[in-house]
C-alpha cells in the first residue's frame, strides 16, 4: 500500500511539472501573429538603418519576430513601378500594417491602402503634407496614415558651412526634381540662404547614375555643396564624394551616414533612431488597430556629426569649437 501511494505522489507531482511546462507553450501557441510589410525604396546605409531601427522599436514593444509578428521585406530599388506593386501586394495579402519607407513608396502605400481599413505607417519622410500623405500633422481623422518624419533645420546646416567655408557666397546643391521631399528641402535652403546674401545654384538628377555629371557641372561655380536626404543623390554618392575630393570643394550632406561616406558634418538624425521611433509608433498602431488618430512625429534626437578626414581632403579645417560639439567624428 505504501508503494502504491509514493507512486500515486511521484505520478502526480509529474502530472504538475508536465503541466507547467505545458501552460507556456499553449499560451504562446494562442498569441496572436501579426504582419508587418515594410516597402522601402531603396538600398542605402540610411534606409537600411531605418529598417533596423524599425524591426528594434517594435521588438522594445513586445513584438518579436518569429514569436508574434511576421515581417515581409520588400525593396523598389528605385524602381518607381515596384513601389506601387509592392502596396498593392500587401494591400492583397491584408497584412496588419504597412510600413513604408521614403516619400515614393509612402504614397504608393497610401494610395493603395485608401479605404481598405490597413493603416500606413511611414518613416524617413521629410514633408508629409506636401507629399500628400496626410493633410495635417496633428489632426488627420479621415487618413489612416501616420508616422515619423526626419525633417532637419536647413538654416542649422546652412550657418554650420558658413563656420567652416570662409567666405561662403556660393552654395551648390544636388537634388532629384521627382523627389516631393527634396524639392522641399531646396525651397528651405534658400530661404535660408538668402537673407545671408548666399547664391544658391542647382544641379538636378533623375538617376543615380546622373550624379556625376551634376557634380561636376557645379565645379568653379560653387564654394561648397550641400545635399539634403535626396535618396537618388544618396545612391550616388561616391561620385559626388570624388568630385568634391578631386576639386576642393567642401561637401556637407543632410544625413549621418552620408558623413561616414565622406561628407564634412551635418545636424542630422542617426536614421536607426527614427527608425526605433517609428518601430513603436507601428507597435502603438497595432495595439490601436488604426493610425488616424496618433499625430505625426519629428525625429527627436538631432546631433552635430562630422568627417574631419574628409574636410581635409576638400581643403578646409573644422573649427575645434565645432569638433568638441560633435558627438561624432568619422574622420579618427
Amino acid at each position: 500500500m505504501k508503494k502504491k501511494g509514493l507512486l500515486r505522489i511521484l505520478v502526480g507531482v509529474c502530472l504538475v511539472l508536465v503541466l507547467a511546462l505545458m501552460i507556456p507553450l499553449m499560451s504562446g501557441c494562442g498569441e496572436k501573429m501579426v504582419t508587418v510589410g515594410i516597402s522601402q525604396l531603396v538600398t542605402h546605409p540610411a534606409l537600411d538603418a531605418t529598417r533596423e531601427g524599425i524591426i528594434k522599436g517594435l521588438e522594445n514593444k513586445g513584438y518579436v519576430e518569429g514569436k508574434n509578428l511576421k515581417i515581409d521585406y520588400q525593396n523598389a530599388e528605385l524602381d518607381m513601378t515596384l513601389t506601387a506593386s509592392i502596396a498593392q501586394k500587401f494591400v492583397a495579402e491584408k497584412v496588419d500594417v504597412i510600413v513604408s519607407i521614403a516619400t515614393p513608396s509612402s504614397q504608393a502605400a497610401v494610395s493603395a491602402a485608401k479605404g481598405t481599413g490597413i493603416p500606413v505607417v511611414f518613416s524617413a519622410i521629410t514633408d508629409p503634407v506636401g507629399a500628400g500623405l496626410v493633410k495635417d500633422w496633428n489632426s488627420h481623422p479621415e487618413e489612416n496614415v501616420t508616422g515619423v518624419s526626419d525633417m532637419i533645420v536647413v538654416g542649422d546646416d546652412v550657418n554650420l558651412i558658413k563656420e567652416i567655408v570662409v567666405g561662403l557666397n556660393r552654395l551648390g546643391t544636388l537634388y532629384n526634381a521627382g523627389e516631393s521631399n527634396s524639392v522641399f528641402l531646396t525651397a528651405k535652403l534658400k530661404e535660408a540662404c538668402k537673407p545671408l546674401g548666399i547664391q544658391v545654384q542647382e544641379a538636378t538628377v533623375s538617376t543615380s547614375a546622373d550624379v556625376l555629371t551634376a557634380a561636376q557641372s557645379l565645379v568653379g561655380r560653387v564654394d561648397a555643396i550641400w545635399v539634403g536626404t535626396d535618396n537618388t543623390v544618396v545612391s550616388g554618392l561616391e561620385a559626388l564624394v570624388k568630385v568634391c575630393e578631386d576639386n576642393h570643394i567642401p561637401f556637407f550632406p543632410g544625413d549621418e551616414a552620408s558623413i561616414e561616406r565622406g561628407g564634412i558634418g551635418a545636424y542630422g538624425f542617426d536614421y536607426y533612431d527614427i527608425g526605433v521611433q517609428t518601430g513603436e509608433m507601428v507597435a502603438n498602431v497595432l495595439a490601436k488597430g488604426k493610425a488616424n488618430n496618433i499625430p505625426v512625429e519629428k525625429g527627436k534626437i538631432i546631433s552635430l556629426t562630422i568627417n574631419t578626414a574628409a574636410a581635409e581632403r576638400m581643403g578646409v579645417t573644422i573649427p575645434q569649437s565645432l569638433i568638441n560639439k560633435a558627438v561624432k567624428d568619422y574622420g579618427k
